[in-house]
């Protein structure tokens, strides 16, 4: 036994390469169901920029036995909820009911996945809404600076293109382009099937395997990897609110790097809570803003450490000043063992609660088999956050935070865009 199975994780693969994915969770009343597709933004090429999410919108829209209206009401009709997200790398659909509602989820997720039929009408219908999806986006200024930041971080590459694409090119999108990107990629050796919940890996055998096997064994999609940046990018959008908004990234490594953890604790220390150096710097002490936090994102062969903040664009020049203090003590000075330990805790403990819950579950299975290949103990996980020292940290800051590996967006009012360039200056 390994140890994902130790800590009740159970993995099969079909003979097409599908692979079904256990998390048995007895004491759970109601079950999670997933189905992940190995394919997102970054799979796409510049005429396709926005299909991924598209292609998610659409395989809402009916299939050959139920219209769009029965295969939700299937689902929330049982006090279910359904859903779907893409990513730079994958999309996933998923479903969420009362444990008895098992067989109910597993039978509209399968048949959204394998029997969507995209009618002509349906596709003209959500070219629209997704149009209003991405100028909505123009209303809220914190998400378009994130969106603006991929841009700065990754000019000319499909992870700095937006993942909902642009008005220009989904209104080019043709119904057999759709289903031609659908068939390329929602094939066996792409697909991920995960439950978690009190329900066994042999019952969820039985239920879907029959059903996943009809998916054609395909190929894998393949990715253009990302370059390292060369010089600093910015991004400048200039809009009437009362605040500006601040997103600032830095090149960090790949989900299977072993500094990943490190880079996780800088993270946390850096901006992921309250007690965090920025928070207590721009907000408690000074009073610069509301908010103020950092995260990051681990991809096949790149990530990024970002901050966001939202601020007075007055208060801009000497917020910029605290956080590249911070930046360079980080880079320049080891933390201390109680801060370390503080970091390591809240990491592990946050992960702990997560995965309390069976939506959390079947996300850690999909993104390990993913990234690894395999179903990834969270014991594992913790043993790598509990080995990494101060002077780790310190040295992921230091490779992290430098002025070529920097990209910037800021959306508001008036910005100065050569003195920011000077007041980015690491």
């Amino acid at each position: 036994m390994n140890k994902s199975e130790a800590e009740g994780y159970r993995t099969t693969r079909l003979s097409n390469g599908v692979r079904v994915a256990t998390a048995t969770m007895p004491h759970l009343r109601g079950v999670c169901v997933g189905i992940w597709a190995a394919v997102g933004g970054r799979h796409e090429k510049t005429e396709e920029c926005g299909m991924a999410h598209f292609l998610e919108h659409l395989l809402f829209k009916g299939t050959s036995r139920h219209s769009a209206r029965e295969l939700t009401l299937a689902v929330e009709g049982v006090g279910g909820y359904l859903n779907a997200y893409t990513t730079e790398d994958h999309t996933c659909y998923y479903a969420k009911a009362a444990a008895p509602h098992f067989g109910r989820l597993t039978e509209v997720l399968l048949e959204m996945y394998g029997d969507s039929q995209f009618p002509s009408n349906e596709v003209e219908r959500e070219r629209e809404v997704i149009r209003e999806e991405i100028l909505s986006y123009r209303d809220v200024p914190a998400q378009w600076a994130e969106e603006l930041l991929s841009e700065a971080l990754w000019p000319a590459h499909p992870l700095g293109r937006p993942l909902t694409g642009t008005v220009e090119s989904i209104g080019k999108f043709r119904r057999n382009e759709l289903l031609k990107f659908r068939d390329r990629h929602y094939v066996g050796k792409n697909t991920i099937f995960t439950v978690a919940g009190p329900v066994s890996h042999e019952e969820v055998l039985a239920s879907v395997a029959e059903t996943l096997k009809r998916l054609s064994e395909g190929r894998a999609s393949e990715v253009k990897l990302a370059s390292k940046r060369v010089k600093m990018g910015i991004q400048v959008e200039k809009v009437e609110s009362e605040q500006g908004h601040l997103a600032m990234g830095f090149h960090a490594m790949g989900r299977r790097d072993p500094k990943r953890y490190a880079l996780r604790l800088l993270s946390v220390i850096l901006g992921e809570n309250m007690s965090s150096r920025l928070f207590q710097s721009l907000r408690e002490r000074h009073g610069f803003c509301y908010s103020v936090q950092s995260s990051t994102v681990l991809l096949k062969e790149t990530g990024a450490l970002s901050i966001f903040a939202d601020l007075d664009t007055e208060k801009l020049p000497k917020a910029l000043q605290i956080i590249r203090s911070e930046l360079r003590r980080l880079s320049e000075k080891a933390v201390s063992k109680a801060e370390l330990r503080r970091a390591k805790d809240f990491t592990i403990g946050q992960t702990r609660i997560a995965l309390d819950s069976a939506t959390q579950q079947i996300s850690w299975m999909g993104e390990s088999l993913m990234a690894h290949g395999r179903v990834v103990a969270p014991l594992e996980v913790e043993l790598g956050i509990e080995s990494v020292t101060a002077e780790d940290v310190r040295g992921v800051a230091g490779e992290c935070f430098q002025p070529n590996r920097m990209g910037v967006a800021l959306v508001g009012p008036h910005f100065d865009v050569e003195g920011l360039r000077r007041a980015l200056a690491m």
